[in-house]
């Protein structure tokens, strides 16, 4: 008997697979299509944000890019944020991008700042109550989104909460990843341009039908639901306070010698001062005390105004 040689059996490429299974478009289609979304977004999103909070942006299409849809992603860079969405009968899994410093802009503008003074803001991930106010633009993104795409059944778009670029959760070992297109645009509040991006599945994209919505105000609510949610959001956000008390000066040799059990007096002899502090910054003078079990502080004076205050605790 003869030993047969078996011919080895090679896995089909995946991109050719992705084509076959309407994965992956050829480059005339896809760019046509992600034309379309930058058209969408810049003829409708002015539209909404003027109609919900009487401020002027300015949103263009800046091209496309073809890939692996965490290979698109990565490339982002780190001074994104991001939000998971899916919309039912349309993709279970896209994902939306927004440069950070339109969100630092826009707390800022809604604060009461004049966006033509607003500087550019500086590279840095953003704060918990920052990522709140994420929450309400994605909301307005998704829902041009919804309006401009054949999904059938009228649902809502849902997005997990939105997170920073270095937060996003590494994929499992066995995650097969699919082709996908990245539609980037620029968006622009006062002086600031920023940017905003659409990562979605060719699977999802090669089937959908762009088009403008009827009516450019279907999706316009009052103006002050935005100043409302935000106060909502910022009410609810936690900030983390630390007190300060100075201490009677010692030599370093006193303080080299220290040891467990050793005493050091406050400075004061009378009422103790105390400066509380958030994220660097000192925001009152208090009185250092005692409630049953409890050590406390009584605010004797505020170091900044309210709007000075709250500005530097949403950074």
């Amino acid at each position: 008997m003869t030993d047969k040689s078996q011919n080895p059996v090679h896995a089909m490429d995946a991109a050719l697979l992705a084509r076959l299974t309407g994965g992956l478009g050829d480059r005339a289609t896809v760019e046509k299509l992600c034309q379309d979304f930058g058209t969408l977004y810049s003829e409708f999103l002015p539209d909404v944000f003027h109609s919900e909070t009487n401020l002027t942006i300015e949103v263009g299409y800046l091209g496309h890019k073809t890939g692996l849809m965490r290979d698109l992603i990565d490339g982002l860079g780190d001074n994104f944020v991001l939000a998971d969405t899916t919309l039912r009968n349309w993709s279970p899994n896209f994902v939306m991008a927004c440069g950070n410093g339109f969100v630092i802009t826009l707390m800022e503008t809604l604060l009461g700042a004049q966006p033509e003074f607003i500087a550019e803001p500086i590279k840095r991930p953003l704060s918990n109550i920052e990522l709140d106010l994420a929450v309400m633009l994605f909301e307005r993104f998704a829902n041009v989104l919804r309006s401009g795409v054949n999904a059938p059944g009228g649902f809502e778009p849902i997005f997990e909460r939105p997170h920073n670029w270095e937060n996003r959760p590494k994929a499992d070992k066995d995650h097969v990843d699919e082709f996908a297109a990245l539609i980037h645009m620029s968006i622009k509040l006062g002086k600031i341009v920023s940017e905003f991006a659409l990562i979605i599945p060719q699977k999802a994209l090669l089937k959908t039908r762009v088009t403008a919505p009827k009516s450019k105000n279907q999706v316009s609510k009052a103006r002050k639901e935005w100043a409302e949610q935000l106060a909502n959001q910022v009410r609810k956000s936690q900030v983390t306070l630390e007190a300060r008390v100075s201490l009677e000066p010692l030599t370093l040799l006193t303080v080299a010698k220290l040891a467990p059990g050793d005493v050091i007096p406050f400075l004061e002899k009378d009422d103790i001062t105390v400066d509380v502090s958030a994220n660097g910054k000192e925001l009152y003078a208090c009185e250092f005390g005692r409630a049953g079990d409890h050590y406390t502080v009584r605010i004797k004076s505020t170091h900044s105004s309210d709007n000075e205050i709250l500005r530097h605790l949403i950074k």
